[in-house]
């Protein structure tokens, strides 16, 4: 397909990603132009710069995951590539206190205590509670004649494990779900705004949270995060408030449009749903979080001029790692854009492909997806859509915030 790239195209665009994916653009440059530096007005996305450089290769996208924190800074500018046009240089410096965004020293100590949340002991851990609650979740979906998939089952298991995960009361999980909405749409008109509140008032919420345990400890994942241990490490009130707002947005909304996307191409291909709902085969999740790619991109700072896939990227510059375009590279993966829940292997860089920002999460992601597909297997064989998703209008989330369906009828449970 020739794809002609007009003059000022920006890869950002939140009311492009609105519309659409740019598939055929990003497969053109796969092709002509793997790494190519994109102009763009200064200001227009929130950083003081004319140009940002597009990774769309996985091979180059990997690379720089791997040398992240050496020649590349996930904090210099911070991983997201997008803000509101007029943003204050100090949001965007605030935010370097949350995980995704450190370097160094202090991202590898941040990492080393929150990874004991997401042990795979304590992963599997959750395993009986949450299937339990995939299955109600699904069944009370039918039950109160649902049609809207979002919110009524998309979005609930993730709520809902979180609020597992950190002890917080389920009915506040609503809460989460609302603040973690409006912080993902800051680029709305009007959103900075909102998202700056909704912000203030998540990190409010977990200061309160990780103050009481500290007070009282429990036997829960808050209490060990700060809760000093024998070698003195803990997060403060502050650092907690960060993760859980970390936690919000990469634990939330991300499983919630990885099950929507799949679902949605379950359905468009009805002959991977039928094989899944007699088969079940573990590599469909894999598949899954390939096709959805629900983070499109992140970014990196180049530290240093460096060299990457043949061309150079000056140091101060930044690079956009884009995960939907990798995902699709046609030089990784047979026939990539055709959904196949038996592809094997898929090494999808969903997760950020490698390196000390792999997703801390992964596994309880993946448990996720599997135990919400088998419950829809289970209870809504015949689920049915009644129209395209709405999209969200985000620069760097491949997000869906509304779809509609007929759930059909629900057979007794097995």
């Amino acid at each position: 397909m020739n794809v002609t790239i007009p003059a000022g195209f920006d890869f950002t665009d939140p009311d492009l990603f609105e519309k659409r994916l740019p598939h055929d653009e990003w497969r053109q440059l796969r092709r002509s132009e793997p790494i190519r530096r994109v102009e763009k007005r200064r200001g227009s996305d929130g950083f003081d710069d004319d140009h940002y450089w597009l990774v769309t290769k996985h091979a180059d996208v990997k690379e720089i995951s791997r040398v992240t924190g050496e020649t590349f800074s996930a904090g210099e500018n911070t991983m997201i590539p997008r803000f509101s046009e007029g943003t204050d240089r100090s949001i965007i410096e605030a935010q370097r206190e949350m995980l995704v965004n450190e370097d160094g020293e202090i991202h590898k100590k941040h990492r080393r205590i929150i990874s004991r949340g997401f042990t795979p002991r304590g992963v599997a851990g959750m395993r009986d509670e949450l299937a339990d609650r995939a299955q109600r979740i699904v069944t009370e979906a039918a039950a109160a004649n649902s049609d809207e998939f979002v919110t009524a089952i998309a979005s609930e298991l993730p709520l809902q494990a979180i609020a597992e995960l950190l002890g917080v009361p389920q009915e506040d999980r609503h809460k989460i779900f609302e603040w973690s909405n409006t912080m993902t749409s800051y680029d709305a008109p009007g959103g900075m705004d909102s998202a700056a509140i909704a912000s203030m008032q998540l990190i409010d919420y977990a200061n309160k949270m990780a103050e009481a345990r500290a007070a009282n400890p429990q036997n829960d994942i808050v209490t060990k995060l700060v809760q000093a241990d024998i070698d003195g490490e803990h997060l403060s009130s502050d650092e907690f408030g960060w993760f859980v707002t970390l936690l919000a947005v990469a634990g939330n909304e991300t499983t919630r449009n990885a099950t929507t996307h799949g679902m949605v191409a379950m359905l468009e291909h009805p002959e991977q749903w039928e094989l899944f709902k007699k088969e079940r085969p573990e590599t469909a999740y894999d598949e899954i979080l390939r096709w959805a790619s629900p983070i499109t991109q992140f970014q990196r700072t180049a530290m240093e001029d460096v060299e990457i896939g043949g061309v150079t990227i000056p140091k101060g510059d930044r690079a956009l790692l884009c995960y939907a375009s990798a995902n699709f590279d046609e030089d990784v993966f047979q026939d990539p854009f055709t959904f196949d829940i038996l592809r094997d292997p898929n090494p999808h860089v969903t997760f950020g492909g490698q390196g000390p920002h792999f997703c801390i999460g992964a596994n309880l992601a993946k448990m996720q997806l599997e135990l919400i597909f088998n419950a829809v297997a289970d209870h809504l064989p015949d689920l049915t859509s009644l129209g395209d998703p709405k999209r969200l209008r985000s620069g760097w989330l491949n997000g869906l915030v509304e779809w509609k369906v007929d759930l059909g009828t629900c057979p007794v449970a097995r």
